[in-house]
């Protein structure tokens, strides 16, 4: 029963049709079945299925909800597959909300979750929206690669179906950058692959032809690409025979046959009054002042025009407030659990260097000491009060930011892992795993030997920059902390008092 359940979603999630009712009902179908069986991640990809025709029709809040749940239930999971689906589907979801940085990560994760054995109709499409994605940000050679990667799978599964799929969207990529020659050599790729399935190109792909040949000039090939868009069969998207009713319009007017493109925007306008296709119908305003203009009536495409301008803020609202919503629907879900996480991750920061605090290194001290060996070593910067009052507390400032850093550029090169935190005032401590008592030796007299002949003198002046370090070495996986801080603190305490500017590591014999 699941193997009938996978290959009918997967059938749901490569749907070449348009029929938005008939593929929400196949996948609620899906997703009782799902978890009758009890099925959860078939159940997930059928409920991710459902949120997609939401999206379709407009409902983009409660898709991005449906798509930011399913993805944490992936991530938490740890399931491939499924999270990159969201990952898809997100893209989508940030390209319609207008952010092209987001959509692009996105498709990003998208891709690179591809498993080897990953449907080819899942990586065609996948990869197409990659493309989609990096053409909006202008990455164009990038994004005409990746349409190649997707022609290519297709071919080489002989579907030419989803290889039209491809050419469509890279002759209209190329028609966004302006280059109609390239734009136009797709379209005849686009036409080979239709012969070879026997069939016609589908309406919404005839009108990316039909605008390539307006912008290229040639109006009578527009014309006649679109000249049967009237019947077109209802199950596709209506919007789809709308826009291309639209352009048809466009092509007419542009041959001053103004009686043809009057029918044609008229029955655009009747499309968009029963589909209630607001978007399209504000452009309808838009061509229909402009036959008004070619026909010589210029009041009432004065009037359209101020029609249109009114209809179009109007729209221009609907779609923020569509948007708002959809992006409090991520603020609910993902932005706010990564706000949470990035304030929980500020209030264990040092303001001043960027260093973890002292609430960090008590809930993370313990765990590290449980893998020895382990290190750990307070380290002070020396006379450093003398440098707040003779200079100013602002180059003292910069001198413990110029200290952090060095110490966090040694924790990176001395050990895979371990931590550097600001404990306060001049004070910081040091933990660094996995290293014996003679390389944490090393280590530690490498970065006491780094802070003193550190180009200072252009912040300090005459003054000397040096630090005492106070550290241990311990091999017991139930070491305390308090008291592995008292012992470094001793240790601190023995290089002061015998000169400063050195390294002890091991315990004061008085």
């Amino acid at each position: 029963m699941s193997q009938d359940l996978a290959a009918e979603l997967h059938d749901l999630e490569n749907h070449e049709g348009h029929d938005v009712t008939v593929i929400l009902e196949r996948a609620t179908a899906a997703a009782v079945e799902a978890d009758r069986i009890g099925d959860v991640v078939l159940g997930h990809r059928a409920r991710l299925v459902q949120a997609d025709m939401r999206r379709r029709v407009g409902d983009v809040d409660h898709a991005a909800r449906v798509f930011l749940a399913t993805h944490r239930w992936a991530e938490r999971h740890e399931c491939r597959p499924l999270l990159g689906r969201t990952h898809f589907h997100l893209a989508l979801t940030y390209h319609y909300l207008g952010d092209q940085a987001a959509s692009l990560e996105h498709a990003l994760n998208a891709v690179d979750l591809l498993d080897a054995d990953a449907p080819a109709g899942l990586r065609i499409i996948v990869l197409i929206r990659l493309a989609n994605s990096l053409a909006e940000i202008g990455s164009y050679d990038q994004a005409r690669e990746r349409y190649r990667q997707a022609e290519q799978i297709a071919v080489d599964i002989g579907d030419m179906t989803r290889r039209l799929l491809a050419l469509n969207n890279l002759a209209y990529t190329e028609l966004e950058a302006g280059n109609a020659a390239t734009a136009l050599a797709a379209v005849e790729r686009m036409y080979a692959a239709a012969r070879t399935i026997g069939r016609d190109l589908l309406v919404v792909e005839r009108d990316t032809v039909a605008n390539i040949h307006i912008s290229a000039g040639r109006y009578a090939e527009a014309e006649a690409i679109l000249r049967d868009v009237y019947d077109a069969p209802n199950w596709y998207e209506a919007h789809d025979a709308a826009d291309a009713a639209l352009t048809l319009t466009i092509a007419q007017r542009h041959q001053d046959a103004l009686d043809r493109a009057q029918a044609s925007l008229d029955h655009c306008r009747s499309l968009c009054d029963e589909h209630q296709l607001n978007a399209v119908g504000v452009r309808v305003m838009a061509e229909q002042a402009e036959l008004h203009a070619a026909g010589g009536d210029f009041q009432a495409a004065f009037e359209e025009y101020k029609r249109y301008h009114a209809a179009s803020e109007q729209l221009r609202s609907t779609q923020q407030e569509a948007k708002a919503r959809a992006r409090q629907a991520i603020f609910e879900t993902a932005e706010a659990r990564r706000d949470a996480e990035r304030y929980r991750e500020q209030a264990r920061r040092d303001p001043l260097t960027g260093l973890w605090n002292r609430r960090f290194v008590d809930e993370n001290l313990p765990d590290a000491l449980t893998d020895p060996p382990v290190t750990v070593s307070v380290i002070d910067i020396d006379h450093f009060k003398r440098i707040n009052d003779t200079l100013s507390h602002d180059i003292g400032d910069r001198v413990l930011i110029a200290v952090a850093e060095i110490l966090a550029d040694e924790q990176d090169r001395q050990a895979d892992d371990g931590f550097v935190a600001r404990l306060g005032g001049e004070e910081f401590l040091l933990v660094l795993p996995g290293l014996s008592p003679d390389q944490a030796a090393e280590a530690l007299e490498t970065i006491r030997l780094r802070i003193a002949t550190h180009p200072w003198h252009p912040v300090t002046g005459d003054l000397p920059v040096t630090v005492s370090i106070g550290g241990l070495t311990t091999d017991d996986p139930d070491a305390d902390q308090a008291d592995l801080l008292a012992e470094a603190d001793r240790r601190l305490y023995t290089a002061k008092r015998t000169g400063r500017n050195r390294v002890v590591l091991t315990a004061d014999p008085d």
